[in-house]
């Protein structure tokens, strides 16, 4: 090429080239200016846009408009506002742009605050706009629209919001993603496939839900609709290590929630504002799976539970668990026994379960064919076991607890219950206990107290409890061989265990009041011997304290005419202990307060008297 065409072509090249760089690097314009030209963009969606600061426009490779500090607010004067005080990034249309008109394709918004509070209706009038304008068809939208580093402030706060919206102009899907920290827990969510334009026109619109959160995580797959508000139907899983740690992230409630940890739902669904149907469910609640029918409502007040389930297997140690961490043991800094037993933390819902299983093991014992039910109206609760099958016995039983006392702090607890034929030996093997009685046992309970923590409800227990056993037999010990050795054991009988007691009925009835029960009623009736039991329960020292008497019976039924043995059984629960008693001295009276009185010390007996190991097997 001659110099003479070379040099105006390299002038052409470089003022391209300086136009372009132009172009490309931004330059500084009017705020107020720009504000309102892209409010014209912003008008069809009821929106406008305020600035401050700096604000600047780059062409290439698409016009921006780039303002320092924006503010996004419902159009109208004293317009509530909607995002402020972040950097915002408005991409504008080419071609409408050299039309002079204000269209937007992106939006890019960081660092902005968000107010977010469906409760003042922000939102009423940018949503029936939006409405409309897609009722109309095919219509011009933002094809993407990011938010980053955001923060929420309304009725649900969150920190580091970051979202992604996509939706391009040849496709009729709208997808989302992005992040977001909750009360100090991150989470991340994802919805693809969502059809807006479908939604706004009636029909349904696929949808795939996805959200992960520390400690759980949500999936639903189904058809979204819009018909009298939003409706989604398809199916869902939801995943927790722990149901109370969920339920207070997102501000909710439901009964007994205390009581589960880990928790999962997976099944065919149905999502409305009335609430969330559930017809055919797997639930599982720490590694007990059950099946069944779940719905559930959602109020501004209360949330509303109704299920049936059923299991072939249940392990009940987890809820027992869960009961024992509640109301059982003292937290830190707390006396032994003064843990709030208040029902408010169970009672944040209202509950209707209906439960069934083949099997269900609480610790080393096993129930068969079990049928309970619990529900929770208002501040109530109440526990029923319709049936349960344990060792060829049937049990049943109501526990019913209501709040009592002007600030409802004390809870008024009412038991009652009954047992029929259970094998009592076969009970003991199963507690790992040797099987020292035999015989088929029935006894009914009805007990109630009221009370603000474990302490006080024990210290008011009252009621009654009575028990029997028929055609039964004592394993293990020869009692009638006792009575001939003045209240003596055969050397090494204990241990070989080959002395056993038929009895034709035993029994004995406790009368509670105050904590502590009396024993009415004791006795043991076999062919050679008679025996009676009289004495206290301490239930708030867990102690007992009773006399025992041995006496023969002669041909007929009727007793020998010389006096019996007397035992005395005292001590802790869990270590009592028997040793022969002397009939001159009279037994202390009974301290309500658990404390035993020093009876000084004791003559020998005759005989070698009975070991600790043989307090099992006393009348």
């Amino acid at each position: 090429m001659s110099p003479r065409r070379l040099l105006p072509a390299l002038g052409l090249g470089g003022l391209a080239a300086a136009a372009l760089v132009a172009a490309c690097n931004p330059w500084p314009v009017g705020t107020a200016a720009a504000a309102r030209f892209v409010s014209r963009g912003l008008g069809p969606y009821g929106l406008a846009l305020g600035a401050e600061g700096a604000t600047e426009i780059s062409l290439l490779p698409l016009p921006h408009l780039r303002f320092g500090r924006a503010r996004i607010a419902v159009a109208g004067a004293g317009g509530p506002v909607l995002a402020e005080g972040g950097r915002l990034t408005i991409e504008l249309s080419l071609l409408a742009l050299l039309s002079g008109q204000a269209e937007i394709g992106a939006i890019a918004l960081d660092g902005a605050t968000l107010h977010l509070d469906p409760a003042n209706g922000a939102f009423a009038e940018p949503m029936r706009r939006v409405g409309e304008r897609l009722a109309q068809g095919r219509a011009s939208h933002p094809r993407r629209v990011a938010i980053s580093r955001a923060t929420v402030v309304g009725s649900v706060p969150a920190q580091d919001v970051d979202l992604v919206l996509s939706w391009p102009v040849w496709s009729a899907s709208l997808d989302c993603a992005g992040s977001l920290t909750v009360k100090g827990v991150p989470a991340r969510f994802a919805l693809a496939g969502l059809r807006p334009a479908d939604l706004v026109a009636g029909s349904d619109s696929p949808v795939t839900l996805n959200a992960s959160w520390e400690g759980g995580s949500l999936a639903a797959e189904g058809i979204g609709t819009w018909r009298d508000g939003p409706r989604l139907s398809g199916h869902g899983s939801l995943e927790t290590r722990s149901l109370p740690e969920a339920l207070a992230w997102i501000g909710a409630d439901v009964a007994l929630a205390p009581f589960i940890d880990r928790f999962g739902l997976d099944g065919p669904f149905e999502a409305s504002r009335a609430g969330l149907m559930l017809p055919d469910v797997r639930v599982s609640v720490g590694s007990n799976a059950l099946e069944g029918a779940v719905s559930a409502s959602f109020g501004e007040a209360r949330s509303a539970v109704q299920a049936t389930l059923a299991a072939d297997s249940l392990n009940l140690a987890p809820l027992l668990g869960g009961f024992l961490r509640l109301f059982g043991s003292a937290g830190e800094g707390e006396a032994a026994g003064a843990r709030s037993v208040a029902l408010k933390p169970l009672t944040g819902g209202d509950l209707d379960l209906r439960l069934s299983a083949a099997t269900s093991r609480l610790g080393p014992v096993v129930l068969q064919d079990l049928a309970a039910s619990v529900l929770v109206r208002g501040d109530t609760i109440e526990a029923s076991l319709n049936r349960a099958g344990l060792q060829g016995g049937t049990l049943k039983g109501r526990v019913a607890l209501a709040p009592s006392g002007a600030d409802g702090a004390e809870t008024e607890v009412k038991a009652q219950g009954g047992f029929d034929r259970l094998d009592l030996g076969a009970l003991l093997i199963d507690l790992g206990q040797y099987r020292w009685v035999l015989g088929g046992t029935q006894g009914q309970f009805a007990l109630e107290s009221v009370g603000r923590d474990v302490a006080s409800l024990t210290e008011h227990v009252s009621g009654r409890a009575a028990f029997a056993i028929d055609d039964g037999a004592i394993a293990g010990l020869d009692l009638a061989d006792v009575i001939q050795r003045n209240g003596g054991v055969a050397q090494g009988a204990l241990a070989r265990r080959n002395g056993r007691t038929a009895f034709e009925r035993a029994a004995v009835s406790i009368r509670f009041a105050d904590g502590v029960g009396e024993i009415g009623e004791g006795f043991l009736r076999a062919s050679a011997l008679s025996a009676s039991l009289r004495g206290h329960v301490f239930l708030t020292e867990r102690r007992f304290r009773a006399r025992a008497e041995l006496t023969p019976r002669v041909a007929g039924g009727a007793e020998a005419p010389r006096a019996g043995t007397l035992f005395e059984i005292a001590g802790p629960w869990d270590a009592v202990t028997v040793r022969p008693a002397d009939r001159e001295e009279p037994a202390a009276a009974p301290d309500h307060r658990g404390a035993l009185p020093s009876r000084g010390p004791q003559r020998p007996p005759a005989a070698v008297g009975l070991p600790p190991a043989a307090r099992a097997y006393a009348p």
